[in-house]
This record gives structure tokens, sequence and C-alpha cells, in this order.
């Protein structure tokens, strides 16, 4: 572990655990929102890879429940017209997503966590680890490790790794068990944690 890190979050936690806590609250509160906006959440993970959370966030907003009634074309029209670059593909994933709307919704009630994650990777195009590890933080769940470009730099910037490594399922379990091992020093729990480490990089806590 370490140690310069280590000081590093604990400077951060102290300027900013009132607003993470706000915002673990709210993730908390979304467990309870209706299976259609769980499933609205989810287009959101899926539209964030690799793109800019900003102007990303803004889209998904525009489109709303059109994730859930536009038409493949009517959609895929949309993200193009709103700058999405990767509209073709996602549109798709989020069109074959839409048989799993009600299966998502009991899943999360009726397995556990790490259970729901893996059903999620399996069976829903463009949700990998990241993405699943977001979905399922986003409502509520707090001991995933959510690894994107800024977690990693920040984690690669103090040395926790020695490389940015592609995020196969064995490299994302073994830095996720390297970041509990953390996240345990720290008396905090993961989703706290990634607030955290978002924030060295990105000089913000998450935005969603």
């Amino acid at each position: 572990m370490s140690e310069t890190l280590i000081n590093k979050i604990r400077e951060i936690k102290k300027e900013k655990r009132e607003e993470a806590k706000i915002k673990l609250k709210t993730f908390e509160e979304e467990f309870n929102i209706d299976f259609e906006q769980k499933f609205i959440e989810l287009c959101f993970c899926i539209l964030v890879a690799n793109a800019p959370i900003s102007k990303t966030k803004q889209i998904w907003k525009d489109i709303n429940k059109g994730f859930i009634y536009l038409s493949k074309d009517a959609l895929r029209k949309k993200l193009k017209k709103l700058g999405y670059r990767f509209y073709n593909v996602r549109t798709n994933y989020i069109i074959d997503a839409r048989k799993f709307i009600k299966e998502i919704n009991s899943k999360l009630k009726s397995k556990s966590e790490k259970e729901i994650r893996e059903w999620l990777v399996e069976n829903i195009k463009g949700i990998g680890w990241k993405e699943a590890s977001h979905f399922l933080r986003n409502m509520g769940f707090q001991n995933f490790a959510i690894l994107d470009r800024h977690v990693l730099r920040a984690l690669n910037d103090y040395e926790m790794l020695d490389e940015i490594p592609p995020l196969s399922k064995k490299n994302y379990l073994e830095i996720e068990k390297k970041l509990r091992k953390l996240a345990n020093h720290l008396n905090i729990n993961l989703a706290e944690l990634d607030l955290y480490l978002f924030y060295i990089d990105a000089k913000k806590v998450y935005e969603r």
C-alpha cells in the first residue's frame, strides 16, 4: 500500500467527506426507483464508457424515457443529433438490453451483489466490469470499485499500479482486491474510496 496515497486520501476526506456522504446517500435512494428508471440508469452506464462525463450526462438527460420507448432508428438519430460519438453501437446495446428491463429490477432485489454483477456482465451487451460496478454503485451498492480512467491514473500516479493494464476480469478483480484492502485500512467502503480516487485526478466529486 502506498503511504503517500493513504495520506492524500485522508487529506481529501477531511475536505470532501460531507459532499461524498451526500452523493452516496443519493445513490442509496436510487435503489427504490421503479424498474424503468433503473433501466434508464443502466443506459447512462452504457453511454458513458469512453465518453466525456458532462456531455454524456446532458445527452442522457435529454433522451430520458426515450431509452425505453424510442424505436432503434429514432434513438440512433437522436444520439447522433445530440453529438454522441458512438451512436450506432450503443444504440444496438440499449435496444438489446430492453428485453431485460424487468429482470434487472428483480435481480437487484433477489441476488447477492456479486451474483448481480456477474449476471450484468454476462447478459447485457456494453456492460463490462467497470460499467456493472458503476451501475450498482449508482443503485446504492457500496462494495465495488469503478476502475475508470481517472481512478486508474490516480492509482498509477501514486504507485499502486506499475502500469495501467487492460481490464480483463482477472486484472479488474485483482485491482479491486487491492482497493478493498486500502478501503479497509482507511475505514471506509469502496464506494466512498472511489469518489476520493476520482477526485485526485478529476479535481471534482463524481458527477453521476
